[in-house]
Formats: structure tokens, sequence, C-alpha cells
């Protein structure tokens, strides 16, 4: 059996991060299993390459829901990074950090975890091109791009629509408020991606104390009394174990996580035995409290070119390629959420409850197996997103065998409270509100989906339970508190009643942040290292 002192399980946001931090003094030594390969990929590399990775099992775990009735019986597609990196290689890119009220409930059950803890921790954390000042970090090692350079034309238009909507510019969506209308900072690089495995984990790969062993998908957590003392994993179709001196992190995500903990003996009592699992620790909470945000896109048709008009064309793919390769710069070197923005969607709430994306190009005709980004429509359409941020409906991750390479059971739940179904229908009217502006309303030929044919509540209602999907912001799973009887991980992100073994990545929120999920899996592991360093004294 090999030996070392820390154990990370999962290269993804919070792992590389927790990597970073827990080798930067160089008095431990630290090993990080990856299930994925290598985030050296053209697709990976290339900001809008995200397209090409969303059904790829190559660099994608491509988990499905389970059919469920809040979306009209469909099956929701769940992509989740196996590549260094994780999601935030595969991801759109965007960084929002949440409301800071969403920190200060983090922090009410959860010493460390309020909001001035984690603003200190993420100023540490970020580079951001914008400076910085009380709210942005400047000289650390995550750069962020201001992401105002290159931007399609319509993207002012669209603010000053929201504007005229009674929605206020934003200069910036992690300054002093959330709520308005503006553009998002994104984890780009020049024309690269700034995952978190080319931020965190490559520069610390070059630490003596650090290693990195891909293709090592970890099977069960090692368990000696109420200990954890290592991993056993598979790779290259030979069964592996590595014991842990110190302790081991779980830091799969939000599905693997629950997995891997229900696999070990940690997790519902009658869910394991079930499995014929010997029960180390019941606790029902193990892939319980499963939060996702939910969204949908309103499209128009344009009277005026979109990124579809020069995406579509093999010429316009050629030039936006030589564009990119030659000068780094085009739609290539971007997401495609170039503008956002958060709403409330009644006056009497005390913090925006949805949010925004605006995307200058439409995919109403999409590709069988892929996420057409490179494809878009053969018109010029444009789309308007939004997702719910504070969702009241819950879901699990279950295993469904005891088989370690199969997939788990995820039940999503979408839209099962009326409060959610309500939050969403006044959301979707919004929309139509902005589109109606004058600033954006002269350059609509027509709306194409749902249609001016769907006007009513209930004909709304089933429009978006028909069309709309998660934005991929799984969480929640293994949720810290201070009650074993409702969380999994304390303050401490130590899993109750099991020594040596911690959890830092999504699945650790005590609840949903309003906004994109990989800032705060970043902050999750950066302040995991800096928990276990302290506890290492």
């Amino acid at each position: 059996m090999e030996e070392t002192d820390y154990i990370i399980v999962g290269a993804g946001s919070a792992g590389c991060a927790l990597a970073y931090r827990l080798s930067e003094n160089g008095r431990h030594r630290v090993t990080v299993l990856e299930a994925g390969g290598s985030d050296r990929r053209f697709f990976v590399q290339m900001p809008l390459g995200y397209g090409k990775l969303f059904y790829n099992p190559a660099v994608n775990w491509m988990y499905s829901a389970e059919p469920d009735p809040g979306l009209n019986g469909q099956r929701d597609h769940i992509p989740r990074g196996r590549i260094l990196g994780g999601s935030s290689s595969i991801n759109a890119m965007v960084w929002i950090r949440g409301h800071r009220a969403d920190y200060d409930e983090w922090g009410a059950e959860n010493p460390g975890w309020g909001w001035d803890e984690v603003l200190a921790a993420y100023r540490q954390i970020e580079d951001n091109e914008a400076g910085g000042n009380d709210w942005r970090g400047k000289g650390g090692p995550l750069y962020i791009s201001r992401n105002r350079k290159g931007l399609h034309w319509l993207v002012e238009d669209y603010i000053t629509a929201c504007g005229e909507a009674g929605l206020p510019y934003n200069d910036d969506f992690n300054g002093e408020s959330q709520e308005g209308a503006g553009t998002y900072q994104m984890t780009i690089r020049g024309r690269r991606r700034n995952s978190a495995a080319r931020a965190f984990l490559r520069p610390a790969m070059r630490r003596k104390t650090l290693s990195v062993v891909t293709g090592a998908q970890v099977t069960r957590v090692l368990l000696e009394g109420n200990r954890a003392v290592g991993v056993e994993y598979l790779r290259d179709g030979r069964r592996h174990l590595l014991r842990a001196r110190a302790e081991v992190i779980l830091s799969g995500g939000a599905i693997n996580t629950p997995q891997l903990l229900q696999l070990s003996g940690i997790g519902p009592g009658g869910l394991l035995q079930e499995m014929g699992i010997p029960v180390a620790v019941e606790n029902a909470n193990v892939g319980a409290h499963l939060t996702d945000h939910h969204g949908i896109n309103y499209t128009w048709k344009m009277k005026v070119p979109t990124y579809n008009n020069i995406l579509r064309p093999w010429f316009g793919k050629a030039l936006m390629g030589m564009w990119y390769l030659a000068l780094g710069g085009g739609p290539l070197a971007k997401s495609i959420n170039h503008g956002g923005g958060f709403f409330r969607t009644r006056p009497d709430l005390d913090r925006p409850n949805m949010q925004l994306y605006m995307q200058a190009f439409s995919t109403l005709l999409p590709r069988a197996g892929e996420r057409p980004l490179l494809t878009p429509d053969p018109f010029p359409g444009l789309s308007l997103g939004l997702s719910n941020c504070r969702p009241t409906s819950r879901g699990h991750v279950r295993i469904a065998s005891p088989d370690p390479l199969a997939h788990p059971e995820i039940v999503a739940n979408a839209y099962s409270t009326a409060e959610d179904v309500e939050e969403m229908l006044l959301a979707v009217k919004f929309l139509r509100r902005i589109a109606a502006q004058p600033s954006f309303a002269r350059w609509v030929e027509e709306e194409l989906r749902p249609g001016p044919q769907v006007q009513s509540d209930e004909a709304l209602i089933d429009d978006f339970r028909q069309r709309s999907g998660t934005v991929y912001h799984p969480s929640c799973t293994a949720r810290m508190g201070p009650d074993p009887a409702a969380s999994v991980i304390d303050a401490r992100l130590r899993v109750h009643g099991v020594e040596g073994l911690r959890v830092a990545d999504a699945s650790s929120f005590p609840n949903l942040i309003a906004g994109n999920t990989n800032a705060p899996s970043i902050l999750v592991g950066w302040k995991a290292g800096e928990i276990l360093l302290k506890d290492a004294r």
C-alpha cells in the first residue's frame, strides 16, 4: 500500500484550489486522484469550444437525471467535468460569487463562512483585470477577465432595454450590489480558458510535494473503525490502495461525493443495506438536499445579423478560426453569455431571485449529440435566458448499484413547489417585458420560442416545464451544518461521525448561492486548505 499525507479525491474546481493551498508550504505530501485525463485539449482551452464538450464522454461524466414530472417527464442531461479542472474545464466560465446574504446565511450556523470571511478569501483568490478594491482581489492566482472588449454590439442595446424595463445598469455583479444588468466577468486569460487546473493545479504541480494521478477512479474510502485511513481506486483496470497519514478530502462534486460516501458505507442505512453495503455511519442526509438552478431561453428572430450569421456557414467558421488562431480574438475567444443580470420577480423581495443571460445567437435546430455553439441556426437569432437563484425544490443522489462504475440515481424534482412555479412564471413574463422595450424591439422580427401564441399562465407554465432544464449547478448533497440530523459535515468540513475525512466541493454548500457555482466551489477548496493547515499545527 502506497502512502501520502493528504489524499484529495477529484481535481475539479475545489480540488485544484485545495491542492494549491495544501501543498504551498512544502511540509505535506499531497496526492490528487482524478478519474479523468489531461485538460490539454484544444476545445477545452478554446473558450467557445465548450459546446464540443457537452456530450463528450472523454471529458464528461454524462449523467442523466431520472424522468422528472416537473419537466413534463423528461430526463435532464447533467454534464460534469471528468478531466483535470473538473467542470471548470467544460463550463461557460462566468465568474459570480453570489449575494452577500447567501454567505451570511451560511455563516449563521457555520462559523467562518459568513460574508466578511468569504470576501477576504475571494480577494486572496482573485487577480481581477478591473483592479483591486474593497470588493475585488488583485494579485491572486486566478485571473478574472473584465469582459468588456469584443462583445457583440447588441449587448449594449440589451442592457439599455433592461434599463427601460426598470432594471438599471450594474458595473460589477460581484461588487457592492448584485441587482441590475451588465456584462459577466469571465475565467478567461488571453485566448484560453482559465480553468482551476490552469490557475491552481498546474502551478502547484511544479512542487515536489504534490502528485497528481489521472485515470484514477476512487471506488471507496478505507475505514478503520470510525477513521478514514485511505482510499481504493481503479487505474488501467487494476486495483490500488493509497493510505493517508493525515486525512482524506472528497472533492468530487455534488454527484460523485455522495455516491462515494454511500459506496463507503456512509449514508442512508436502508439504502446501503438494500445494496449489500455494510453501514459504517448512518446519515440520511448523504445525497439528500440536492438543489440546482433551472432555467429557460426565449428566442427571437432578428432583423440584424447575430453570431448565427458568421458561425453557421463554413466560410464564417474558417474566418473565425483564423482570427482566433492568429490573433486570439473573435467570438471563439469568449463565452456565449456576453450579457446578463439579476432581478427580483416581486418588489417586496430583499434581494434578486432570478439570473439573466444574453446570447447573441440561437440554437433551436441542434445537431444530435452536440450542444451546437459552433453550429447555430441558419437565420439571425438571439436568446435571452434566465434561471432561478434560490429554488425551494429538493432532489437527491443515491447509488443505484453497489458497482462503483455505475452511475447513481439523480432525482432533481424541478419545479416541485408552488413557489418555484410562481417565481418562474413571473420571471418569463419579465423576459418579454425586456424584449418589448424600444432598444430591443426595434431589432426583432418575431418571437420564435415559445412564440406569441403562448400567452396564458397555464400555457407559459407548460412551456417552461417542457423546455427548461438544469443550468448545471447541482449542490448541497453533503451539506454543511452543526447538526448531523440535518447535515453531513461541520463548519470545518469534517464528516460527522468519521475522523480524518472531509468534504470540500459544491456538495458541501449549506444552501445554493445566487449565481454560477464555479466561484463558490473554488472558494470552498481555498478555505479547506486554510482550515486543514491550521488543524495540522
